[in-house]
């Protein structure tokens, strides 16, 4: 039996679950402040994504501060506080071993945030170039009119 190569495409159904399972588990217990650990319990943090690799041995989490305060305070906690995070939801997933966790930084808002400002400056970069062409057509429908008299 051969096996089949997921070369290029995106992550598995079971990838998928997995992340969700562990992104829905760690929000909920940093959400509650559970985690009993100085710097966590104090600062308000989302956990945007978990994206488990494809043999389910490592999960990257990414998460953000309520507005990036502390940022640099809680990311290297949680890193340190990995093994004992994991071990706070080993017994609320269901699988025989659970990923190991390695916290990042969320910067998709930041990204949406400098797109919709870059679609925003185009918008108005053409609603003032709209109006410097119906000024000069004003302008050029004005003199063929005067010639044309």
């Amino acid at each position: 039996m051969t096996r089949k190569h997921r070369s290029g495409t995106g992550p598995s159904q079971r990838q998928l679950r997995v992340g969700e399972e562990l992104r829905h588990h760690l929000a909920a217990l940093l959400m509650r402040q559970e985690t009993h650990i100085e710097g966590l319990d104090t600062v308000p943090i989302t956990v945007s994504e978990v994206s488990v690799s494809p043999d389910l041995s490592n999960a990257a989490v990414y998460v953000m501060t309520l507005g990036g305060d502390r940022l640099d305070i809680v990311l290297p906690t949680l890193n340190l506080a990995a093994p004992k995070l994991a071990h706070l939801i080993a017994g609320k997933v269901h699988l025989r071993r659970l990923p190991r966790l390695k916290f990042f930084t969320d910067t998709s808002y930041d990204n949406a945030d400098k797109i919709s400002r870059a679609f925003a400056s185009i918008s108005e970069h053409d609603a003032s170039y709209d109006q410097d062409v119906d000024e000069t057509d004003s302008a050029d429908d004005s003199e063929h009119d005067k010639l044309s008299s």
